[in-house]
């Protein structure tokens, strides 16, 4: 290691900048650098930040006051830093270096201008960066899974939403660039891929003139790996032959992560979604007609400015019609740089509050009724975490995807990482109990 700084990083946000934060370490460990897991030995903090939402921002900007104030040397990326560059470096004088979401890649040389006694700014205008297989990479995730970024950036103009802003224009990689990063992944023990972007389905279409996931998902097919899961797959982006495809390939999932956001067409035209008030109904009953064993996901955003009582009305029929597996709600949060901050009819936060809660406890009976069909299968369960003292040990089946749905708690005893024959023995609204079944 020689005389080389040592350097933690901070990861908060999205399994996106996770993949960012991974390519970084392993820029860093190549490049000789110690990476530390404890901040308060690091001489660097890396700041891997998120800007989606107010929220997001407020948890960043405590990380960051606290190292401040532990006198850390600060180096702040992704998209916060995309965000808020200039006043990232007026403001916190902790800060030695502001690193964009399409700038990671360049984190060492930035380490060395810093070291060299340079502040650094290092903030592409216009992100066009995405890392492929020949990336170093240093995973943080649990041994059994691993997240496989195919596209970044994204080419909707969604009028809640700040991505495109933070993240760019989509940029796909090539399914060989991609199948090689999964065998590769494969070799070191992975069970599960995740496939990542923000709109899977619209995959390949900026480099290839048309969408290429069923194409992707094929040829994934051949990579010795149990599961392959897709994140974010809209609707309309479901034709008969990406469903074909998730059909006849057997390590692909059946879990469709649906980003719907509303149901009614008055709230997805102002959305800038007005494609999808056409479909909803349609494609759902379409996807559960061809993919009978399909888990559904989706999530949805209540309070959008101009959200009557009515079209929250129609949105809990929605619900209650369809009967998803998963669902997550999230309340409007008006974002400066977006059309829908300056929409008229913005709704109190008591209001949306309110909303939040009764699709909420609309949706657990739902949830609870899918956990008992469980109940009594043998299912495929991924080992992940282990409790020693309490003989207990935790994963999920294919059903749940990682720290956004529920676990299995197991008794028995398995390899971490590995994946075992399960009998569900009983279920609550979100997770399932189970006994490792022996051959």
């Amino acid at each position: 290691m020689g005389d080389k700084p040592t350097i933690a990083i901070s990861h908060l946000g999205c399994e996106k900048n996770r993949i960012d934060t991974e390519h970084m370490l392993g820029l860093l460990v190549e490049a000789g650098y110690g990476v530390d897991t404890n901040e308060e030995l690091a001489d660097y903090v890396i700041v891997n930040t998120c800007s989606f939402i107010e929220a997001a921002r407020e948890e960043s900007v405590k990380t960051l006051v606290e190292l401040a104030e532990a006198n850390k040397k600060i180096v702040i990326t992704g998209c916060m830093a995309q965000h808020f560059q200039e006043q990232l470096l007026e403001e916190l004088p902790e800060a030695v270096a502001v690193v964009g979401t399409g700038d990671y890649h360049k984190i060492v040389n930035v380490i060395e201008r810093v070291e060299a006694g340079e502040r650094v700014k290092e903030v592409s205008v216009e992100p066009t960066y995405i890392a492929d297989e020949a990336t170093p990479r240093y995973r943080t995730t649990t041994e059994g899974i691993a997240y496989l970024r195919v596209a970044e950036g994204c080419d909707y103009r969604c009028a809640f939403c700040i991505i495109p802003h933070l993240r760019g224009n989509q940029r796909s990689r090539t399914i060989e660039s991609i199948v090689a990063e999964a065998e590769q992944l494969a070799s070191q023990g992975v069970q599960e891929i995740i496939l990542i972007s923000q709109i899977t389905t619209n995959y390949g279409l900026d480099i290839y003139g048309q969408p290429k996931l069923a194409e992707l998902l094929r040829a994934l097919g051949k990579v010795a790996v149990r599961w392959v899961r897709m994140h974010y797959a809209y609707p309309t982006g479901l034709t008969p032959d990406v469903i074909a495809a998730i059909q006849e390939t057997p390590n692909v999932l059946p879990y469709l992560d649906l980003p719907l956001q509303h149901s009614h067409p008055d709230i997805l035209r102002a959305m800038n979604r007005p494609w999808q008030g056409r479909v909803n109904d349609g494609i759902i009953e379409r996807i559960k007609t061809a993919l009978p064993t399909a888990v559904l996901r989706t999530t949805f955003i209540v309070g959008f400015p101009g959200e009557t009582a009515e079209h929250f009305e129609h949105l809990l029929q929605f619900v209650q019609r369809h009967e998803f597996d998963h669902v997550g709600v999230f309340t409007f949060s008006p974002e400066a740089e977006t059309p829908a901050y300056k929409l008229p009819n913005q709704l109190p936060q008591k209001v949306m509050d309110e909303r939040r809660n009764r699709l909420m406890e609309l949706q657990q009976p739902i949830a609870w009724q899918k956990n008992q069909q469980e109940v009594g299968k043998i299912v495929d369960v991924l080992i992940e975490q282990e409790n020693p003292e309490a003989g207990k040990l935790i994963g999920r089946s294919g059903r749940f995807a990682p720290e956004i749905d529920g676990q299995i708690y197991v008794k028995g005893e398995a390899k971490l990482g590995t994946i075992v024959p399960v009998k569900i023995q009983s279920a609550d609204t979100y997770d399932l109990y189970g006994q490792i079944v022996n051959n």
